[in-house]
């Protein structure tokens, strides 16, 4: 009887798939942005604050904005970031986390 080929997928993880494609940097950024877009939503909604009110305490137009809360825009910068949480009433932390 012959023996069937071993499948060099099976055991692997997903990360292992991407980062053999070139995707895992690309995938792990959007994932990072569509965390923190879908935190400010959550934090604009408990406090019951609107997109043109968020906008006018961070000093910036609504189109900015809309770039920060779209989950797919990775050009986020730490100062945006943070202009959005003081806005909100939190803070950011960032953490380099191991492999």
């Amino acid at each position: 009887m012959a023996k069937a080929k071993k499948n060099p997928a099976i055991g692997s993880s997903f990360d292992d798939f991407l980062a053999d494609d070139g995707m895992l940097e690309a995938a792990t950024t959007v994932a990072i942005k569509r965390v923190i877009a879908w935190q400010l939503a959550e934090a604009m909604k408990a406090n019951g604050i609107t997109k043109k009110a968020l906008a006018e305490r961070m000093h910036t137009s609504r189109s900015h904005l809309d770039r920060l809360l779209d989950a797919h825009d990775t050009g986020l910068t730490l100062e945006t970031l943070s202009k959005a949480a003081r806005a909100l009433g939190r803070s950011v932390r960032v953490e380099l986390a191991g492999a």
